[in-house]
């Protein structure tokens, strides 16, 4: 349940909103934060017209606008361009303030909005050149039909743009024009293409991974390091495709075949020297820092989709419930749409509704008139980080120094000077270790063996990554929208090059379907675990999984098909490797036990079904460590009256659970002890301080009492980042060491207040201890006071000024907190950092269930509201109920929009 104030009534929004408008005037009169006087007309001008009529130039024929009571519009149009250009105008209205600071944000273009304090994120982003990038993915890739609908989105864009300035665009252009006197641009086509480079960066999969493996070597021994990550549990958690195989004579995916033969292996590097660390330490560090558009990335973090055929539905034809976990934000990274040809034909073939990305034509997720579409993170390792030995302008590669490709880029900075960087790319990428502060002493051991070249003054670090090259993907978005079949699907899914997604598909004819897509690289060497050596030819990506290649299932027998980030196939039996780094797949047992349970003896599945299993808070941690802590004799009766809060516990994370409370901060206290102290500095929490040997000595990690060799050692990973985070990985690392209660994991040093642990035992006694004392501290001495809610709490910040800007602007722009339920590896995934702490990290970014049998009693919602405007009635109507786990009515046909329909607005030539 929130904490903030319950919702206001339809009828009472009005008097609510010109209240907080009011009180938005009275403290900006008075000289608070950005500006001297704001009045409430500064305030309400950039709201959108929604009713009557204006004039659109461009426009062929007049185009209508129908917004419900959520402020969700659905465009009705006769041509695709003029649909699309009311697209661009409509969303700007309601998001332009996001649109900007997206491409801004890809085109590594910050500084000249906000000031000298992006350059160094500004520069990075020029050093990958995602805006370049996305111009010869126009110039050169994107069909000609692709690219009018580009233009004619943008053509509204910048039509919105022409009639409005300053504060009649949002509130935080008036506090810019009180800081810049800056003026937006105008909108380009590229500007929408880029946008899908952020979406890949924060769907890159296991580039963190790559580093913190690397990283951890400064403690940990391989072998330890490998107990971190153990293999995946494919008998327990199965994949997504669970049968199947590559034909070894046509090279297609047969979903009937058997398997013949084990994905290539081989690791990367064996370990890292102090110079390696230093290099990634510091581009951890400043990735940590890196603007996240879509959330965090790491273990457990994902999405949820899945369908279920009619065969086990209640209405008889297939249900399909989708739920992306992204990063909790103002506005919501979604905004709803439906984008309808007045008559559907060849020549105007949408009539599509869903979830859009402000600033890019199209529905990204959503459903037609004839199929509907969900999508997770697949997880494919995509990038591939790689150790070069440079000097100022030649890099190393094969025995032969090679001139290193460069460009000159300038960062326009608001208010001060402009800078100039230059970037230096090689055969594998550019070189993004020259972007971060990098240690100049770097050490003497060489990090891949007596093979390696002299180390000199350290290795740079270049990065391959697949959406550095240009592809198709706005393509197969418009394919996606309009296709009617299984076969159009998948041909749409081909182009889909990154992000690599879970493609799933249901129609109203009675079919499911999966498609992997996706530009996967295929290696030489190495396996993508750990950075390669640059100058091996025998590590260069030698070509991409074939696309005929990919897995793909169509009407399983089993009815149903799952995806929740686990393992996409039995690496094991696949002839490509696509990844070493899955997710663990406790959502997707989960969710497919639930279905299970649900249609065992003839049940069926009903869309209210399918609603409750994305709200299901049942914890896998808990239910996996729980029987082990009750087993435990516990002499303290202030820690024994916490312990017996679990007997009895059903596992689920409600927010007003005292049990759920206890037990994840007996769970994070556990991780802490048994993995956090033991990790290096760059991967535990900054600021966080241990007693450890010095980072040269090579004595075990688990037994320090008594040594006089000790040093001070402070973390310096952000909270958001640092390890261990609690995700599913370390779920299956503790269900492996409980068979082991005496392996060294289990040993804890000593403190002040505690002995030291030697087994499994007594460090969970410790770490029951040290949740009831933190929960003491934080909630009072009264467990029946406790509620998980308390601790787990989402703020949704606005993504600019709500986070840098003055305390009083960011209190203005931001909203909340809520007391959630949910959490980490839960199917209602709201989640938490275990390293920093209990607040909301990710949460599922939007819901929707789509009836196959009706389109109309789908049901969908939104992390907050439609507008983007701070005190717009629709900035967060939705979030109340999406706390609460309600989903609103999805009008689709056009009787059922027009019942729907509050506001009307009439585009004109």
């Amino acid at each position: 349940m929130p904490a903030t104030q319950t919702g206001p009534s339809r009828k009472k929004k009005g008097r609510r909103v010109r209240l907080i408008v009011i009180a938005v005037v009275l403290l900006l009169v008075g000289g608070v934060g950005y500006g001297t006087y704001w009045s409430i007309d500064t305030v309400r001008a950039s709201f959108p017209e929604t009713t009557g009529s204006l004039q659109l130039a461009g426009l062929k024929n007049p185009v209508q606008v129908k917004r419900d009571g959520q402020g969700v519009p659905q465009i009705y149009a006769d041509t695709p361009e003029d649909l699309f250009r009311a697209q661009g105008y409509v969303q700007a209205q309601d998001r332009f303030w996001e649109m900007d600071v997206r491409r801004h944000l890809t085109g590594g273009r910050m500084s000249e909005m906000f000031g000298s304090d992006y350059v160094k994120n500004d520069a990075f982003l020029r050093t990958l050149g995602w805006h370049e990038v996305a111009r010869r993915e126009y110039d050169t890739k994107l069909s000609d039909t692709t690219k009018r609908y580009l233009r004619a989105y943008a053509d509204g864009v910048n039509a919105y743009l022409k009639d409005h300035h300053g504060k009649e665009l949002s509130v935080e252009y008036a506090a810019l024009e009180f800081r810049h006197d800056y003026t937006p641009p105008k909108w380009t086509p590229v500007d929408s293409v880029a946008w899908l480079k952020a979406m890949a960066w924060d769907l890159r999969s296991n580039m963190r991974e790559e580093i913190n493996r690397a990283l951890a070597a400064a403690r940990l021994s391989r072998k330890q390091i490998d107990q971190l990550y153990p293999p995946y549990p494919y008998a327990r958690n199965k994949p997504v495709v669970q049968n199947g195989a590559v034909n070894t004579i046509t090279g297609e995916f047969d979903p009937k075949g058997s398997p013949a033969g084990a994905s290539a292996g081989g690791s990367g590097l064996p370990g890292a020297g102090q110079g390696v660390r230093s290099q990634l330490a510091s581009l951890a560090e400043n990735l940590d820092g890196m603007p996240t558009p879509l959330g965090p990335s790491g273990s457990g973090i994902g999405s949820n989709s899945w369908v279920v055929s009619g065969k086990y539905t209640a209405t008889g034809k297939p249900l399909l419930a989708n739920d992306p976990h992204l990063a909790p934000q103002l506005p919501s990274v979604w905004y709803q749409m439906g984008l309808h040809c007045t008559d559907v034909t060849d020549s105007c073939p949408f009539d599509v509704a869903g979830f859009t990305f402000a600033g890019m034509p199209g529905v990204v997720i959503g459903h037609n008139r004839d199929i509907a579409w969900g999508m997770t993170n697949m997880g494919a390792d995509v990038t591939d980080l790689y150790l070069e030995k440079v000097t100022a302008d030649r890099y190393l590669y094969h025995g032969k120094q090679v001139r290193f490709t460069t460009r000159e880029e300038t960062i326009k900075v608001a208010g001060g000077r402009s800078r100039r960087i230059t970037v230096r790319t090689t055969n594998n990428g550019p070189i993004v270790s020259d972007r971060f502060d990098v240690l100049r002493d770097v050490g003497e051991s060489a990090p891949v063996g007596d093979v390696a070249p002299d180390r000199g003054d350290g290795y740079a670090v270049a990065l391959r990554w697949t959406a550095l090259e240009p592809s198709r993907t706005m393509d197969a978005v418009f394919g996606l929208n309009t296709a009617k079949d299984f076969a159009a699907f998948r041909k749409a899914a081909r182009d889909f090059a990154v992000p690599s997604q879970n493609l799933l598909y249901a129609d109203t004819k009675g079919n499911i379907g999966y498609q992997a897509p996706g530009r996967i690289p295929r290696r030489g060497k190495g396996d993508g675990r750990y950075p390669a050596p640059g100058w091996d030819p025998a590590y260069r990506w030698t070509g991409y999984v074939p696309q005929d290649a990919l897995p793909w299932e169509y009407n399983p027998s089993r009815g149903y098909i799952v995806t929740a980030n686990q393992a996409v196939v039995d690496q094991r039996r696949y002839p490509y490797l696509l990844t070493e780094d899955w997710g663990y797949g406790a959502r997707s047992k989960r969710i497919t036990d639930l279905i299970e349970s649900k249609i065992k003896d003839g049940g069926k599945i009903s869309t209210d079904d399918m609603q409750s299993m994305q709200m299901d808070n049942a914890s896998e941690a808990a239910r996996l460590l729980t029987p082990y802590l009750l087993d435990i004799t516990v002499k303290d009766d202030f820690v024994r009256e916490a312990q017996q809060l679990l007997k009895d516990w059903d596992y689920s994370q409600d927010s007003d659970s005292a049990a759920a409370a206890y037990f994840n901060a007996v769970w994070r206290n556990t991780l802490l002890l048994a993995f956090g102290n033991k990790l290096p500095k760059e991967l535990r929490v900054e600021g966080e301080c241990l007693r450890v040997r010095p980072a040269d000595d090579s004595g075990p990690v688990d037994d320090l009492e008594g040594d006089s060799r000790l040093v001070t050692e402070c973390g310096e990973r952000s909270p958001q980042a640092a390890q261990p985070d609690g995700g599913d990985r370390w779920i299956e690392v503790v269900r492996g060491l409980l068979k082991d209660p005496r392996s060294s994991w289990w040993k804890a040093s000593a403190t002040t207040t505690d002995r030291a642990t030697k087994t499994r035992d007594q460090l969970l006694a410790r770490a029951m201890k040290a949740a009831r004392a933190e929960l003491t501290a934080k909630l009072g001495k009264d467990i029946d006071s406790w509620s998980w809610g308390r601790l787990h709490r989402m703020t949704l910040r606005n993504q600019t000024l709500g986070t840098d800007g003055p305390g009083v602007v960011r209190w203005l722009l931001n909203r909340g907190p809520w007391n959630l339920s949910g959490g980490e590896a839960a199917v209602n995934a709201t989640g938490w950092n275990a390293a920093g702490g209990y607040g909301v990290s990710w949460v599922p970014s939007m819901r929707m269930v789509v009836n196959l049998q009706d389109l109309d009693k789908s049901r969908w919602i939104n992390l907050a509201g439609a507008s983007g405007h701070a005190f717009h009635a629709h900035y967060t109507d939705q979030t109340r109920k999406w706390a609460k786990g309600e989903l609103l009515p999805w009008a689709f046909s056009e009787r059922a929009v027009d019942a729907a329909t509050d506001d009307k607005l009439a585009l004109t030539p």
